[in-house]
């Protein structure tokens, strides 16, 4: 079987390397730097299991049917599936989601006229979008999978899915299913099938959870922050109840990255004309939450301020919608200094602040060191952090 996919983001390359296990995969991308490195294995983001998987490939220890291309018309002709896994972002003008690029790939695959064409749609989309698409295009051999993945540990969790979800009931949507399992390293894993409106929902409604409990577990820590009672006692206890859990309970600076804003949002917009008082609150809480730390370190005085790394999270190169940008933003209204340390970037500033990689000279210079995780790295300057990282993990 040939599969294409359109993208080689975390979701695009995971998934193409899942399945080059078993079938002809040629993944598109319209960056010639990223299209070279993964025709020679190496992996254009950091994840560990695709890197593993790829050195072994490189090491002939493991078999990867795989190529990537520039060429939209090598990629999709005679593909029997397209998975879309084309960046969707949130526009706050239009108040909807940007599904520009989705739309390019349904384009130029109606253009080869195959009709043994399936697309699969794995960007992140509004409820009621395939519908649209299937009457705009006058087609219906198109559907919704969402993924449900973690960045840096995209590959290992289509190897170790918690469920497969497909948005139609056709036998094309089975089939993908069926090769999403038959992939996949779990046992027993789950397939379920629903319409493409269910499954659309079920995406923007999982993640709107997950921030939902950051949010919570970051206002329970401000709480104890400003009345001086110790939040890890709190958050451990009552972890400790089975129907509360220790997951996603670790205090942060605010949720970010690829999938948790743009999706609250998307779905607070859905919710035009139902009422609602919960998804608004998430959406704004975490604007709350970045101006209470921006606050906190702010009435400390510092000559200063270091921000240590721009990933959203550790073991990440991710620099979207992470939390630290906008809390960067407020320092910057407030006229304060700031010197950020990021050694994957090359330039030596970053949305008009300075950047360096010189770890040293960062922890001299600056009077207090931001870092949303710990880590060893600032363990002999611990006393000029301010984290909020209560157990040391994401």
């Amino acid at each position: 079987m040939k599969i294409a996919v359109a993208g080689t983001g975390y979701v695009g390359l995971s998934l193409a390397t899942l399945l080059s296990q078993r079938h002809e995969v040629v993944a598109l991308d319209i960056l010639p730097e990223k299209v070279e490195m993964v025709n020679k294995f190496i992996s254009p983001i950091q994840d560990e299991y695709i890197e593993k998987y790829f050195e072994e490939a490189v090491n002939g220890e493991r078999q990867l049917n795989l190529r990537a291309t520039l060429d939209w018309e090598d990629a999709f002709r005679d593909a029997d599936y397209v998975i879309i896994a084309t960046p969707t972002d949130y526009d706050s003008a239009k108040d909807f989601f940007n599904t520009s690029s989705v739309e390019d790939i349904i384009e130029k695959v109606i253009s080869l006229d195959n009709p043994k064409t399936t697309m699969v749609i794995k960007s992140t989309i509004p409820v009621g979008y395939v519908t649209h698409v299937r009457q705009e295009y006058n087609i219906d051999n198109i559907f919704f999978s969402p993924e449900f993945l973690r960045e840096g540990r995209a590959l290992y969790d289509n190897l170790y899915p918690s469920r497969i979800i497909v948005g139609s009931y056709s036998e094309e949507a089975q089939r993908f299913a069926e090769l999403l399992r038959e992939a996949a390293l779990a046992d027993d894993v789950q397939i379920l099938a629903m319409d493409s409106k269910e499954a659309e929902a079920v995406k923007l409604f999982a993640n709107t959870y997950l921030a939902l409990r950051v949010a919570y577990f970051n206002e329970l820590d401000t709480y104890a922050k400003v009345k001086g009672i110790d939040s890890r006692s709190i958050i451990s206890g009552i972890s400790l109840d089975p129907r509360i859990g220790s997951h996603y309970n670790n205090p942060s600076f605010g949720y970010g990255g690829y999938c948790l804003p743009k999706d609250t949002k998307q779905l607070l917009a859905n919710y035009k004309g139902v009422p609602q008082d919960l998804i608004k609150a998430i959406v704004k809480a975490n604007i709350t939450r970045k101006q209470f730390i921006a606050d906190e370190v702010m009435a400390t005085n510092p000559k200063l301020i270091g921000v240590y790394r721009l990933t959203m999270k550790s073991d990440s190169d991710n620099f979207r919608d992470a939390a630290i940008h906008d809390i960067i933003k407020i320092f910057k209204e407030n006229k304060k200094k700031v010197l950020i340390y990021e050694p994957t970037l090359e330039n030596d500033e970053f949305d008009g602040v300075k950047v360096t990689n010189d770890l040293k000279r960062f922890k001299e210079e600056c009077s207090i060191i931001m870092a949303n995780r710990m880590t060893p790295e600032l363990d002999d300057v611990r006393e000029k952090v301010y984290t909020r990282d209560l157990f040391a993990r994401d």
